[in-house]
């Protein structure tokens, strides 16, 4: 089966340009392609997942990746899909976000001779001159076009500086400035991406007069249509640090049954029929799904072990039999007064607002140490060094009173 043809059934694929040329190159010759990643904290994350899944696949078939870290442009921010301008930061802090990017990816791709490339946009971004850039690159740019693209169009009722709208022009010039490099062809990236792309690849067949191409895939939603990689505490992270195995194991356990399906076909190496069996809708292997799912990313992501040890903890929890070692747990500091359950349960994470915790509490959702509460003003002391919150029926969090 074709590279092009796998995207296409696991469910990747969205738009791409000349698609039938694009298909007949990926059959023909190794093409080196590239994904872009904006360096805007210090963690990729789950939703960062599918395009490392999509280079992933790519690379499999023999094709060349190259991992742009954004150093150059993160330092403005793209604004696709923002109703506001994003925080700037330093180049330090910039610069060390892309660092912790790479060795994440070096976890996932071939980096070995040939088989891959890291580059950072920082190299050719941060020192052209700005009049030289504007008229050997900005003359191939028009506004009313610009100003037609939805990552434009979007925000010029709430206000779009001059800064943001230079972002295109920056990553269209990466595409041009890969191709030179590296005799880069394709661009990949999320259809929220759709613009940019088209933008870089309009700029190379104008300078170079060679042929390139653009292609995005569907960005990874719930059936609720949220973003997957969302859940009670924010990001879902890849570093343990910051999300360890048995949470991010339990946020896939607990996905959506209408999610299952298409979750492990764009997340795992799971044959398509056999995600297709595991992911019928009211069926009874459902929940083997789910747990299918959620042990085979977190094996890719962590390890065979921190996946084991995390089915084994969920598992043992679901069944009541008390094995907490990788259970979730937060420091959490309890005053001498003592602090209202429903505060408790947003500093742990496992609410978002007191709203919301009322209404758990209401509903019978929410146990301490196997005792059902009832009332949701009760007011948690320090008799206790630790105790465990149940939410609902599969979700556990150890509190260590501090």
């Amino acid at each position: 089966m074709s590279v092009f043809h796998e995207l296409q059934e696991r469910g990747y694929l969205e738009q791409c340009t000349h698609e039938e040329e694009l298909k007949a190159l990926l059959e023909k010759e190794s093409v080196t392609f590239y994904i872009g990643f904006d360096a805007t904290a210090d963690s990729l994350t789950l939703g960062h997942f599918i395009q490392i899944m999509v280079m992933k696949r790519m690379q499999n078939h023999g094709h060349r990746p190259i991992a742009l870290l954004g150093a150059g442009t993160t330092m403005i921010g793209d604004p696709s899909g923002r109703t506001d301008m994003r925080n700037l930061m330093t180049k330090e802090q910039i610069q060390h976000n892309a660092d912790c990017f790479e060795k994440q990816f070096r976890r996932f791709l071939d980096f070995s001779e040939g088989k891959a490339i890291f580059e950072n946009n920082a190299k050719w971004l941060l020192e052209p001159k700005f009049v030289e850039f504007m008229r050997d690159i900005g003359q191939h740019f028009t506004i009313s076009r610009m100003l037609a693209m939805d990552a434009y169009k979007n925000r010029l009722g709430e206000g779009l500086t001059f800064f943001e709208f230079g972002y295109l022009l920056l990553q269209s010039y990466d595409f041009l400035e890969l191709f030179r490099r590296h005799n880069c062809k394709l661009q990949m990236g999320g259809s929220d991406q759709w613009s940019n792309i088209i933008g870089g690849y309009e700029l190379v067949r104008k300078i170079e007069r060679d042929e390139v191409y653009g292609m995005t895939f569907n960005l990874l939603t719930t059936a609720t249509g949220e973003k997957m990689g969302k859940s009670m505490k924010g990001a879902v992270w890849l570093d343990a640090e910051k999300t360890p195995p048995y949470e991010m194991y339990q946020y896939l356990r607990n996905v959506d049954d209408r999610d299952v399906e298409k979750f492990l076909l764009q997340l795992t190496f799971v044959p398509t029929e056999e995600c297709k069996e595991l992911g019928k809708i009211g069926d009874a292997r459902i929940n083997e799904g789910k747990e299918r799912l959620a042990w085979e990313v977190v094996k890719m992501i962590h390890s065979e072990e921190a996946a084991n040890e995390a089915q084994a903890t969920a598992r043992a929890l679901f069944a009541n039999q008390g094995s907490d070692e990788n259970m979730p747990a937060s420091d959490i500091v309890i005053p001498e007064e003592g602090m209202g359950l429903l505060d408790l349960l947003k500093e742990a994470g496992l609410t978002k607002s007191n709203g919301e915790g009322r209404r758990l509490v209401e509903q019978g959702g929410i146990s301490i140490d196997d005792e059902k509460i009832e009332d949701p003003s009760l007011l948690i002391t320090r008799d206790k060094d630790s105790f465990v919150i149940k939410k609902g029926k599969k979700v556990f969090h150890r509190i260590h009173v501090k």
